[in-house]
């Protein structure tokens, strides 16, 4: 690792505290052209003690605005010291945890996964209009039939289509051939151009594909094509379950990649992660933004500045080994579960590498779902059962779920 280590909590209050310091402090220095402020001190009270052991809460109540991409160009004077921070945030997961060669990258914090994704196909409906002249019929997203719902969200906000890829039902993996169905069907309705959104582990399943499998199909049809990763979920335990993957920057083939820290990291909500390589980012920049000092090339415009600082936090806490350790105890967890699961007779779906396992739903009654609080597939009509083996998720609650699970059954 080349930026990622364990620091201690005073090491981070040092750092954290020098970047307050270099971030507007609207007693001291005169501002009257920012359209912000602190918070309000009639209802966020600013003289707590326990402010001063936590600069987390230092930094939210200091609300450093981080408008913008902090990767390229200049950015807003006003809060450059948490900015920095969000910087060197991007660069650690792009080089360390992403294999990409170091300063290729740009990226940001984003207000979650369905943003990130949403950012990703933008700029790659933008650059076919741009380099190719292409027209809105002529682009289309296509993605497994297990990815999130945000892709077809994206699909309707920014009109082109979604292509789903259909999924083998017990292995959750797409193949060439339903690639390749689905290439054929697209192409007949004129689409020339494709956004692919390959997936780090789907939400309800946690499976993953392999992007090279698309990026094949297409090569052989000579079709021009941009390739994004969905790991929202998966991005922060993939990468160290299955060091050897081919779902990162390494890949010449991946071009940008969605985490979220609010789920594996345990962030705050609202703390999405957007990567990709240079020369990307552009493609969305808003002219008409001309009062912001720098570009503005992000799909939410401002952002809490205190959300990279919990990023950095939580990474620098625990460091690499650390959170190896972590990943490696909830594995370990999920190996249980599924080893009790498989000597009750229950039929259930997990990926090796994946804390996520979904249970056939004719296994949970409606009693135990809410009991255990698994969420389904479906609310109306459901097919699937999920568990999520979260920090929360003790193994004395699954083994008595699978108790339950097999006293139902007899």
């Amino acid at each position: 690792m080349k930026y990622w280590k364990k620091l201690s909590h005073a090491e981070q209050d040092e750092r954290i505290s020098a970047a307050l310091t270099d971030t507007i402090d609207y007693k001291q220095k005169i501002s009257l052209g920012v359209p912000a402020s602190k918070l309000d001190p009639l209802v966020f009270y600013e003289q707590a003690s326990f402010l001063k052991e936590a600069p987390w809460l230092r930094t939210y109540v200091q609300n450093p605005n981080h408008i913008g991409c902090h990767t390229m160009g200049e950015s807003e004077e006003f809060f450059r010291g948490t900015q920095n921070i969000e910087r060197e945030v991007i660069e650690l997961l792009c080089v360390d945890l992403f294999k990409a060669p170091e300063q290729s990258c740009d990226g940001y914090i984003a207000a979650g996964g369905t943003e990130a994704n949403i950012q990703a196909i933008w700029i790659y409906r933008n650059y076919f209009i741009s380099k190719h002249g292409a027209k809105h019929t002529e682009i289309a997203i296509i993605s497994s039939s297990d990815t999130h719902y945000s892709i077809a969200k994206a699909a309707n906000l920014l009109h082109i289509n979604w292509y789903p890829v259909v999924v083998d039902e017990t292995t959750r993996n797409i193949s060439a051939e339903a690639i390749n169905e689905t290439l054929d069907t697209a192409i007949a309705n004129g689409v020339k151009y494709f956004i692919v959104i390959s997936n780090m582990a789907t939400t309800m399943f946690g499976s993953v594909d392999d992007p090279d499998l698309y990026a094949d199909c297409l090569a052989k049809r000579e079709l021009e094509f941009k390739l994004h990763v969905d790991g929202a979920f998966g991005g922060f335990i993939y990468p160290f379950s299955r060091p050897d993957s081919n779902v990162n920057f390494a890949n010449p083939h991946v071009s940008s990649i969605t985490l979220d820290a609010h789920k594996m990291l345990q962030a705050p909500y609202g703390t999405g992660i957007f990567l990709a390589r240079k020369g990307l980012m552009p493609f969305v920049y808003t002219n008409e933004a001309s009062y912001v000092h720098g570009m503005d090339i992000t799909l939410s415009g401002s952002r809490g500045g205190a959300n990279a600082i919990a990023i950095w936090m939580i990474l620098f806490t625990y460091g690499p080994y650390g959170w190896q350790e972590k990943i490696n105890r909830l594995l370990y967890r999920t190996e249980v579960f599924c080893k009790q699961l498989t000597a009750a007779g229950i039929g259930f779906y997990r990926h090796p590498n994946l804390n996520i396992v979904t249970i056939h739903a004719k296994h949970v009654s409606p009693i135990l779902a809410r009991k255990y609080g698994v969420v389904p597939d479906n609310h109306d009509n459901p097919q699937w059962c999920k568990v999520v083996v979260m920090d929360h998720v003790e193994l004395d609650q699954l083994e008595d779920f699978v108790h339950d699970l097999t006293k139902a059954m007899n």
